[in-house]
């Protein structure tokens, strides 16, 4: 027979607490409040069953917890977020990677893409007086250049 119920009930709910929240990440017990209430409230009811009482309900008000633990959480939450944005940035990269890879085959397969994304790129310089431009021009058009300008003198000449 129990004599003080409340007090019972209470003991009940602190060790059917201390039984939910061991089972539990600190992340599940900050964010699972009413989850938590309702395994607890499960916990006492299933206990209380004899005793002609019932639960009506269970609600936790506050979680409290040692600086430390806080900080080691607020450590937790920074390295979370540095995970989520180093993934977000690989696949960034992984991104251009195959875009890259897509834009030089294209340019590959086409003679005049290349051309074009040249003339896009100095374009894009604009007038500024302090743009240097330096184009590189392949050794196999200078030499052909220089044929024809051989080509050309040896004409004069025989004329």
């Amino acid at each position: 027979m129990v004599q003080d119920y409340r007090y019972m009930i209470a003991q009940y709910a602190q060790t059917s607490l201390r039984d939910v929240i061991g089972q539990m990440t600190l992340d599940q017990l900050l964010t699972d409040r009413e989850q938590i209430a309702r395994l607890i409230e499960a916990h006492v009811e299933k206990d209380t069953k004899g005793w002609g009482l019932a639960v009506e309900g269970l609600r936790i008000q506050d979680v409290s917890m040692p600086e430390d633990l806080k900080k080691m959480m607020s450590r937790q939450a920074s390295a979370e977020r540095e995970k989520r944005a180093t993934i977000t940035k690989a696949e960034g990269d992984r991104e251009a990677a195959v875009n890259l890879a897509a834009a030089a085959q294209t340019m590959g397969e086409s003679p005049g893409a290349m051309q074009l994304r040249t003339l896009q790129t100095i374009d894009g310089l604009g007038p500024a007086a302090s743009n240097t431009v330096v184009i590189a021009v392949p050794v196999e058009l200078m030499e052909v250049i220089k044929g024809l300008n051989d080509s050309l003198r040896d004409r004069r000449r025989e004329v």
